[in-house]
């Protein structure tokens, strides 16, 4: 009995590119990998390919970058013969004109315990959250976004250390690690044991805009570094220090509330090497900065290269 299947791989970003490598090393075929035309990035703004492109042009596969799914895709699709449709955060919503051409169906890897977190930042916003665990979640296809029934999940505990940049990478492994079994599963034709999803309990991770990373004042401590560690890397909590731009990329609660009595919110105060920033509802100790310009750099750096002093403040 053969179970070799053809696959069609779709995805787009860093996080999709364990699954694709690790589909391409089994013992099955992906005779095309689909993903967003070359985009400008980067601070020159040039025209750069996806990571999956990269990484698909690396392993000699054949790569498709449609700008739309209509039906002129459609039949360089159908002359592929494939038998299924594996996707990892590909970024179009794929019609069902071109979902009925899997035979062996359609599968999408999503950073998320569905149906909490549909949608584009399902890591930063479980992170922002306070959410205590996190995963992936292997479903079907659908028209509608992240809608389908759910096939496989995996989970681990959300620590309050993690970054959003740590769990990418983390979940990107094991989210490939959980297609290729679903993969395996598929190929030696046993059952999926589908459960639908509970349209009352789903959530939506709307996309992160450059702006909410604007340094809040008002944030209560355990909200401010949650978001700290969500928008690491990208896009950072930013603020203003001398007039310039400063990021705050890591932070920790303080144990001591008169450290910050007397000051108003935005002041900065140094006690024994710590940096302390004043909150309207408390305080926090900044463990790692990055002023406009420079590297990161921890707090004992930022000290002694900035000469922080009495009246120094972030805004």
């Amino acid at each position: 009995m053969n179970n070799k299947l053809k696959i069609v791989f779709a995805g787009t970003p860093e996080f999709a590119v364990p699954t694709l490598n690790f589909l391409d090393k089994s013992s099955h075929e992906v005779v095309c990998v689909m993903t967003q035309p070359d985009r400008r990035s980067g601070r020159g703004m040039k025209i750069n390919p996806s990571p999956i492109k990269k990484a698909a042009q690396d392993r000699g596969l054949y790569v498709m970058q449609p700008e739309s799914l209509d039906t002129n895709i459609m039949g360089n699709i159908k002359d592929l013969n494939a038998d299924i449709l594996i996707v990892a955060a590909y970024g179009l919503i794929i019609p069902n004109s071109i979902l009925n051409l899997f035979s062996k169906g359609c599968f999408n890897l999503h950073a998320s315990l569905l149906p909490r977190w549909r949608g584009a930042a399902p890591i930063h916003r479980a992170i922002e959250s306070g959410d205590t665990h996190i995963g992936v979640t292997i479903m079907k296809v659908v028209e509608r976004l992240d809608a389908g029934p759910m096939a496989k999940k995996s989970s681990i505990k959300l620590l309050e250390k993690y970054t959003t940049g740590d769990m990418t990478q983390h979940m990107a492994i094991m989210g490939a690690e959980l297609m290729l079994d679903t993969v395996e599963t598929i190929a030696l034709c046993k059952p999926i044991d589908w459960v639908v999803q509970n349209e009352d309990e789903v959530t939506y991770a709307k996309k992160i805009t450059k702006a909410e990373g604007k340094l809040n004042l008002n944030d209560e401590p355990n909200a401010l570094i949650r978001k700290i560690k969500a928008f690491n890397p990208y896009p950072g909590i930013h603020g203003l220090f001398r007039e310039k731009g400063l990021k705050i990329w890591d932070a920790q609660l303080i144990n001591d509330i008169k450290l910050v009595k007397d000051l108003k919110p935005g002041d900065l105060k140094v006690e024994e090497k710590r940096v302390i920033l004043c909150l309207s509802l408390g305080g926090l100790e900044l463990t790692e900065v990055q002023p406009e310009g420079t590297k990161k750099m921890k707090a004992a750096d930022f000290i002694t290269n900035y000469k922080i002093n009495e009246g120094d403040r972030i805004s």
